[in-house]
């Protein structure tokens, strides 16, 4: 059989995953200390495991709607307005999706024809690209750089609209340089995008998950952005839930209906049990929140001080839960530093440019790891450092 012949060349166009290809090769490794993923290290809060314990033995196995728990939609409403001053029906304008992911995937999907333009920031998560690919979209990349903290300027925004732009894809708080967008930023944002026909895909996934004083703003919440935006969010790092796989797609009910169409046919709903534990969550979660990020914070500080006084030139960052160093200085490409220093201290980290072109020059290091746990990769960086 001729597989060439059979797979579609934009698939097989696309290229595997950067995280995961150090992730897995340090797999094969014993004592490697990885600061690759991006995963909670810590457990679900008992109290959101209960719930979904509850739901399993009280039998509620069946299907949901395909939008998600009634009561589940009215949680994140509720929660959305208490916490970021957005206001949905949850009646037309809430989906609950298979992780964030898929509400990213499906808000594409449902807005993008052969040759349309999305606006793409990077560095930023990798599934965006491949996503806009995959439906015969074009990605149109705009390099962010450290000099800005990994901002969107207009300025950039504005010269890389065309007549074919449909949407541009917000990814903040940004995985992976821990960037933000202030009020202040997206009001700009916002001015550029108000008279035009363009999308948002906001990806708030990170949303509880900032520093330094500053709460997170949803463009959403910016005047005469709601109506032309999709706000994603979702469970996995905030409540440490990435297993449980919950997310949720919120917007104007025009975008939603077609998006929830998408859903209906490719995934039906959402898994009953998980659906239970958000529940919980929401309602009753923000005290196990406040106290992940507590340790975060600490961790975030620790090691920024520590690729800082290893000469990695390191910026702070202000949202979710990676730091973003510079590695230039090495004279290694990010794909070559993180080979040789997996294989020679077995470290894993991830090399800037998975996510993107414009992460040539830094890697990726997750914090949602023990203090001991970076205080040893922090050692052996410094270890290898002393070697090149």
């Amino acid at each position: 059989m001729d597989y060439s012949k059979i797979l579609s060349p934009t698939v097989q166009s696309i290229k595997p995953s950067g995280i995961r290809k150090f992730f897995d090769i340090a797999e094969t490794m014993q004592d490697v200390i990885s600061l690759g993923v991006g995963e909670p290290d810590f457990p679900t809060p008992w109290e959101i495991r209960k719930a979904g314990i509850l739901s399993l033995e009280s039998g509620k196995t069946r299907y949901t709607s395909n939008k998600g728990l009634e009561v589940l939609r009215r949680e994140i409403c509720t929660y959305l307005k208490r916490k970021y001053d957005l206001e949905y029906d949850y009646q037309d304008e809430v989906l609950v999706t298979v992780g964030g992911s898929e509400a990213i995937d499906g808000a594409i999907r449902a807005i993008t024809c052969l040759g349309d333009e999305i606006i793409i920031p990077q560095p930023s998560y990798v599934c965006y690209e491949p996503m806009v690919r995959l439906v015969g979209g074009v990605p149109v990349i705009i390099e962010t750089n450290a000099e800005h903290d990994f901002k969107l300027t207009p300025e950039d925004l504005r010269a890389a609209i065309t007549p074919r732009t449909k949407a541009v894809i917000m990814p903040y708080p940004c995985n992976p340089t821990g960037g933000i967008m202030a009020r202040e930023d997206l009001e700009k944002v916002a001015e550029v995008l108000k008279d035009t026909n363009i999308v948002v895909i906001s990806d708030e996934i990170y949303a509880e998950l900032t520093f330094g004083g500053k709460r997170h703003v949803s463009i959403a919440s910016i005047d005469g952005m709601r109506e032309r935006t999709v706000v994603v969010n979702g469970f996995s790092k905030s409540f440490s839930m990435t297993g449980w796989r919950m997310g949720y797609a919120c917007g104007p009910a025009p975008l939603m209906q077609q998006i929830t169409k998408i859903h209906q046919f490719a995934i039906m709903c959402a898994p009953t049990t998980a659906q239970y534990a958000a529940i919980e969550a929401l309602k009753n979660g923000d005290e196990a929140v406040a106290a992940m990020m507590e340790e975060y914070d600490m961790r975030r500080r620790l090691i920024v001080a520590g690729f800082n006084r290893i000469g990695l030139s390191c910026r702070e960052p202000k949202g979710a839960f990676y730091a973003f160093p510079c590695i230039a200085s090495t004279g290694l490409s990010s794909e070559e530093f993180c080979e040789r220093l997996l294989y020679a201290e077995k470290v894993a980290v991830v090399p800037g440019t998975a996510f993107g072109q414009g992460g040539e020059g830094f890697i990726r290091a997750s914090y949602c790891y023990s203090t001991e746990h970076i205080q040893e990769a922090i050692r052996r960086i410094e270890r290898f450092l002393k070697t090149i």
